[in-house]
C-alpha cells in the first residue's frame, strides 16, 4: 500500500509525462503542492524554455497564506540556476513553503544537489528519495545523457517467427517487406514522435526508402541521422525529403544544403564520434531503426539502453539474420497479432 508521500509523488510523476514530446533537452517534471492534505495546485513542464512545474504549481495558488503550512511535491530537485527561466529553488524560499519532497536528485552539473542545499540552508524540510527509482526512469533520457555524457539508445527492429530481419534480396530495387502488421505503424508513429533523432545506415535506405517522418499521429518527426560513409546515396531518397531535417555521416566532408547536413566523422572510431557530436549537439535520445548491421554495432560495442523488438506472424525461411541480444531479462507483451519485447540493457 502506498504512503500518501508515493500517492503526491505519483501524481507528479503522471503529470511530467505529458511534457514526454514538448520540453527536451529539459527533464520532464511534475508538482502537487499539498495543504492539509488537500492538493491545491498541480503543474508539470510543458514546454522547453518556458516555466518549470514549480512555478506553474505555485502560480496556481491564489491564497499565499496556504503556502504557509504546504508541502511541495516535486519529482526531480528543484533547480538553483538561472537558465532560461529563474531557480525554482528561490522561488519556493521566496513563497515560504516550509516542507519539500522531492523524488530523486537532478545530475545536471548546474544543479546536482545544490538545489536541496539552498532549500535546507533557507530552513526548508526537504525529503529526498520518494518512488526514486520510478521518478530515475521518468527521466533515463536525460540522466543517461548528462551522467554518460552521450544520448539515451533505443534500438528498434522487427522480425519474423524464425529470426529473420529482411528477405535475401535478388537485386538492389527498394522494397519493403512487411513483418508485422499495419496497426504497428502508430505504435512505431509514436515511438518516433518521443525521441530527439532516429538513425539508420546506408543499406537500409537503399533496401527500404524510408521517410523516417511520424506520420499516422500528430507529433513532431525527429531529426533523420544516416550513416553514409562515401556519400554516396541519391539525395532523391525519401529520407532527404523536407519534411525533417537529415544528417549524413560520412568521411570526407562537412557542408550544409538547406535542411540537410553532411558531417564528417572518422570512421574507425564510427560509433563514438556519432554520440559525440549529438552529445555536442545536445541530442538526449535516439532511436536506432537499422539495419542489421547498424544494430549489431550497437550491440557489440555496447552502446545501447533499451531494444524494442516486434516480432511479427510470419516466416522468412531464410534472408538477413536479425540481431543478436545475449541478455534473458526482458519484458514480453502482445500487440494485435504481433509480439512486442522490451529489453533494457543494465551492464
Amino acid at each position: 500500500m502506498m504512503s500518501q508521500d508515493e500517492i503526491y509523488m505519483q501524481r507528479c510523476i503522471d503529470l511530467a509525462q505529458k511534457g514526454l514530446k514538448s520540453v527536451a533537452p529539459n527533464p520532464m517534471v511534475g508538482c502537487v503542492i499539498v495543504n492539509q492534505g488537500k492538493v491545491i495546485a498541480e503543474g508539470y513542464h510543458v514546454r522547453y524554455g518556458e516555466a518549470h512545474a514549480e512555478v506553474n504549481a505555485i502560480n496556481q495558488v491564489e491564497n499565499p497564506e496556504l503556502f504557509k503550512t504546504a508541502t511541495l511535491y516535486v519529482s526531480l530537485e528543484p533547480c538553483a540556476h538561472f537558465g532560461k527561466t529563474p531557480p525554482c529553488s528561490n522561488l519556493i524560499i521566496e513563497k515560504g513553503i516550509p516542507n519539500v519532497v522531492i523524488g530523486c536528485i537532478d545530475p545536471f552539473a548546474e544543479v546536482a544537489g545544490k538545489g536541496i542545499e539552498k532549500l535546507r540552508k533557507a530552513g526548508v524540510n526537504v525529503t529526498v528519495g520518494v518512488l526514486e527509482q520510478e521518478t530515475l526512469q521518468l527521466n533515463k533520457r536525460f540522466f543517461t545523457f548528462h551522467e554518460n555524457k552521450r544520448p539515451y539508445i533505443i534500438l528498434k527492429w522487427a522480425q519474423t517467427l524464425d529470426g529473420y530481419i529482411d528477405i535475401k534480396r535478388e537485386d538492389e530495387s527498394p522494397k519493403i517487406n512487411w513483418i508485422t502488421t499495419p496497426q504497428t505503424k502508430q505504435l512505431t508513429d509514436t515511438w518516433r514522435s518521443q525521441e530527439m533523432a532516429i538513425l539508420v545506415g546506408k543499406n537500409t535506405v537503399l533496401n527500404d526508402n524510408p521517410k523516417l517522418t511520424v506520420r499516422t499521429i500528430l507529433g513532431k518527426s525527429p531529426l533523420r541521422l544516416v550513416i553514409d560513409r562515401k556519400a554516396e546515396l541519391s539525395l532523391s531518397h525519401n529520407v532527404f525529403s523536407p519534411e525533417a531535417s537529415t544528417v549524413i555521416f560520412n568521411e570526407s566532408f562537412d557542408k550544409e544544403e538547406g535542411h540537410l547536413r553532411f558531417v564528417k566523422i572518422d570512421f574507425s572510431v564510427a560509433l563514438d564520434a556519432i554520440l559525440d557530436w549529438l552529445y555536442q549537439q545536445d541530442i538526449q535520445s535516439v532511436l536506432v531503426e537499422g539495419g542489421a548491421y547498424t544494430l549489431q554495432q550497437f550491440i557489440n560495442e555496447d552502446k545501447w539502453d533499451e531494444a524494442r523488438i516486434y516480432t511479427g506472424n510470419t516466416f522468412f525461411n531464410e534472408g538477413v539474420k536479425a540481431p543478436q541480444l545475449t541478455i534473458e531479462e526482458f519484458e514480453k507483451t502482445s500487440y494485435g497479432k504481433d509480439q512486442i519485447t522490451i529489453v533494457n540493457n543494465h551492464s
